[in-house]
């Protein structure tokens, strides 16, 4: 009966039941309260009208003790209820911006007109996603042209995809079907026919797919070769000789720059060093590294950030890469 209705569409992920509680929390209240002030209003008009032209009306006295005790009660009620709407909304934001460490990384990069996904075996999609049941799914995105809104309803995400700019987000899908992915932001012309699908799967039957689908080169392993094709290991070495920073266990880690300040060494930063190096220098380097914008895209620099990410100090024992 309800699966049509607007106010309960499907709820197909951990976070859409959050969002749809605290909603419907708000709702509840907004409408109570909304009836209960029109209510009152039309009690006390009618019972406390003029009904004779000789009624004069009585001054309150502001000091009494009972004007003080409502007037307090009706300002503490609704600003419990704001503080505890803020209080999970606040809490709601940051459960879903901060993805579990065990959430598995999927690349989504916005285009004029299509979402192109890959998967973290190197497996790609266009306007589709096929996810498993049950798994964290951290979702790396970023535009090539304009703003898109990365937004699927059953999940409740509607995310702004950036030129320039890594977003992150994440979810759980806990229910099996297929869901519609929209661009949620007017993007050009086509912006109508930026649609797709997320599809949720048993694991098993994932695996199965992901079998059956010729997989492309993991992204480790392709950012590898662009490292070597592009020469960046002729300066990025890790040893003594090295021109430019050694990039081993880079990642996460404080740099110190030219410039006195201190940055975290997270994809933003790779990615604007790589585009734009002579921004951020590093303490103890010359500024020689030539920029590389328009020189590799979008998905090129996602490839490259995965394996600098890789990267382990010598003798360390390496993470697993997906070939």
């Amino acid at each position: 009966m309800w699966q049509n209705a607007p106010l309960f569409p499907t709820a197909a992920s951990e976070l859409a039941r959050h969002v749809d509680y605290l909603f419907f929390f708000a709702l509840f209240f907004s409408i109570f309260f909304s009836l209960l002030i029109a209510g009152l209003l039309l009690v006390f008009g009618s019972k406390y009208r003029r009904k004779g032209p000789d009624e004069v009306g009585v001054a309150i006295d502001d000091h009494a003790p009972i004007s003080k005790t409502l007037e307090m009660t009706w300002s503490a009620i609704p600003f419990a209820l704001l503080l505890v709407m803020f209080g999970w909304g606040t809490w709601l934001f940051f459960h879903q911006m901060r993805p579990p460490a065990d959430a598995v990384e999927y690349w989504v990069t916005g285009k004029q007109w299509m979402w192109k996904m890959q998967h973290p075996d190197g497996t790609r999609e266009i306007n589709e996603l096929h996810v498993p049941l049950g798994r964290s799914v951290k979702l790396t995105m970023i535009s090539e042209d304009v703003i898109h809104d990365f937004f699927v309803p059953a999940f409740r995400i509607h995310v702004d995809v950036l030129p320039s700019r890594y977003t992150t987000y994440w979810f759980k899908a806990d229910k099996l079907g297929t869901y519609h992915l929209f661009c949620g932001q007017y993007c050009g012309v086509e912006h109508a026919r930026m649609v797709g699908r997320v599809v949720v799967m048993e694991p098993q039957a994932y695996e199965q797919w992901l079998a059956g689908v010729r997989p492309g080169r993991g992204p480790i392993r392709t950012g590898e070769e662009l490292f070597v094709a592009n020469a960046c290991n002729t300066c990025h070495r890790p040893d003594s000789s090295a021109r430019a920073p050694i990039l081993n266990a880079l990642f996460g880690k404080s740099v110190a720059l030219a410039d006195g300040k201190t940055v975290v060494a997270d994809e933003q930063y790779l990615r604007e060093s790589i585009l734009n190096p002579a921004s951020r220098v590093v303490s103890g380097y010359q500024p020689v590294m030539p920029t590389f914008r328009g020189t590799v895209s979008e998905e090129e620099l996602l490839q490259l950030i995965a394996y600098i990410k890789s990267l382990k100090l010598p003798g360390a024992e390496a993470a697993p890469a997906a070939k």
